[in-house]
């Protein structure tokens, strides 16, 4: 989440200057700025261009380059960034530099300017692609530039795939292809490489202010790494943060201006829909919300979450009027009576209960609602929960799991962990109060807080404004659970 550090991590971008300021590494240590890292830069070329053409290159020689690279070794760089190279003695002397630090690099591939004007030598792109990509922590291409890497015809998204597919077999390790348009209405970006694949979408923004968003893009990629995201939530922000710069764009007097990026992405409206496949509708209809309790507004408020009817039958009297079964031992006939006499026992109280995971069992004795984590998502039949009428809840942990979660428009969804929990294993760094207060300010959707909430914590969790609070091993493992739970709902309110 953004923070203001005394101590700002580094971030190099190798690039060339662009005297519309629009573009380059002008848009780069903009970017990096507003992102709270220190941009180091290293100049490849001066370019002479502005909105209708490019007059001139003016490369930097070979011992420039490699003097601003030594120079530069001296700080403290934690990710590199390179756009602009005029020749393939440039590519070798970043190859040299990059595998002599082994640092991580973004390589965003300006090849040619909108004009069609020429930055890089066509001759020698094979050897480009033969000497950066195996170096690449990830690339970043527009269409056209993928094509040109790949010399494949890149338009559909079938074909988007196929060049991601191809430069991966170049060498490349992760693929984000961008600058693809739906319909006048959508754009989508591809990424790729072993582990995932995925498509982000927006809604298109209306501008013509759009001069440097690949910069914008790679550079708030390398600084997200940089402060310590993992690369898929890195390229979600990347992508949100290129949504907020096209929102907040500025022309230049009456010509074309650039993206700008002010700050780190904070605005809902800017999130893009995370889906496997490129056929997608961001604005599917919503699923019911979770609000209304006997006709009465209520928040989630506290939201236990149990293992057994026992505890629904303990907890349900007490005044709370969430709670989730989450069964983990039971299957077959046993789990049933398990789900059906939890059902039972939450609509006598009139309470919202929703069932872990067995999403059919759930449907099948009319349960309040499902609540999926984001392995179960991908099993699960989405459509039959909401054509039964059951609300749907899911868990989140970063960026990356929250733009997956809004393509199926919830009912809330879960965030966590706020602080750190012993409950399970998490690869996550806990979001603290200022996490949280981000994702509630963020996302349009009741907001449940889970992960290490106590009698300790749970004010200032609260007065984030989330609609509910999760608990698990605060009731269930408690000395008096019941005195702990009204205590508990006590705290809330």
């Amino acid at each position: 989440m953004p923070s203001h550090p005394k101590n700002k991590p580094v971030v190099l971008t190798i690039a060339a200057n662009d005297s519309a300021g629009m573009a380059g590494i002008a848009q780069d240590i903009r970017t990096l700025a507003a992102l709270d890292v220190h941009a180091a830069s290293v100049v490849t070329a001066n370019t002479a261009q502005n909105n209708f053409e490019v007059l001139g290159i003016n490369p930097v020689d070979e011992a420039t380059l490699s003097q601003q690279l030594l120079a530069v070794r001296e700080l403290p760089i934690v990710v590199v960034k390179v756009g602009l190279l005029t020749s393939l003695a440039q590519v070798k002397v970043v190859a040299q530099f990059i595998q002599s630090t082994n640092l991580p690099l973004i390589l965003d591939p300006v090849l040619s300017s909108t004009s069609g004007f020429e930055f890089f030598p066509r001759k020698d792109l094979a050897a480009y692609v033969d000497t950066l990509l195996p170096l690449t922590t990830l690339i970043t291409p527009n269409r056209e530039e993928a094509a040109e890497l790949a010399y494949l015809t890149v338009s559909t998204p079938e074909e988007v795939e196929l060049a991601a597919d191809s430069l991966m077999l170049l060498g490349a390790t992760n693929i984000l292809i961008t600058g693809g348009e739906v319909d006048g209405k959508l754009c989508q970006d591809y990424f790729t490489s072993d582990e995932k694949s995925f498509w982000l979408s927006s809604n298109k923004k209306k501008t013509k202010n759009t001069r440097g968003s690949g910069c914008a893009m790679s550079s708030t990629i390398a600084a997200c790494m940089a402060k310590g995201y993992s690369l898929f939530d890195s390229v979600v922000i990347g992508k949100m943060a290129v949504n907020q710069g096209l929102r907040e764009s500025y022309a230049a007097g009456e010509q074309k201006g650039p993206v700008f990026i002010a700050r780190f992405p904070d605005q809902g409206t800017d999130l893009p829909v995370l889906s496997d496949a490129a056929d997608i509708k961001i604005d599917r209809e919503r699923f019911p919300g979770c609000n209304l309790v006997a006709g009465e507004h209520k928040k989630l408020g506290l939201y236990p979450v149990v293992d057994s009817a026992e505890w629904i039958e303990t907890l349900l009297p007490l005044g709370v009027t969430t709670i989730q079964l989450r069964v983990k031992d039971l299957r077959g006939e046993e789990l049933e009576k398990e789900i059906e006499k939890s059902i039972a026992l939450a609509k006598r109280y009139d309470s919202r209960l929703f069932i872990n995971d067995f999403w059919q069992l759930a449907i099948k004795y009319g349960a309040y609602g499902v609540h999926l984590g984001q392995e179960d998502l991908d099993t699960a039949d989405i459509d039959a929960i909401h054509a039964a009428g059951l609300k749907l809840g899911t868990s989140t942990h970063c960026h990356y799991e929250v733009a997956r979660a809004t393509q199926y428009k919830p009912s809330y969804i879960a965030c966590g962990p706020v602080y750190h929990t012993n409950t399970k294993q998490m690869p996550w760094i806990p979001h603290g109060i200022e996490g949280l207060a981000y994702w509630q300010k963020v996302l349009d959707y009741p907001l449940v807080a889970i992960g290490g909430i106590n009698d300790e914590r749970i004010k200032a969790v609260a007065a984030t404004g989330v609609d509910g609070l999760a608990m698990i091993t605060a009731i269930t493992e408690a000395d008096e659970p019941e005195e702990v739970a009204k205590s508990f709902l006590k705290l809330f309110e």
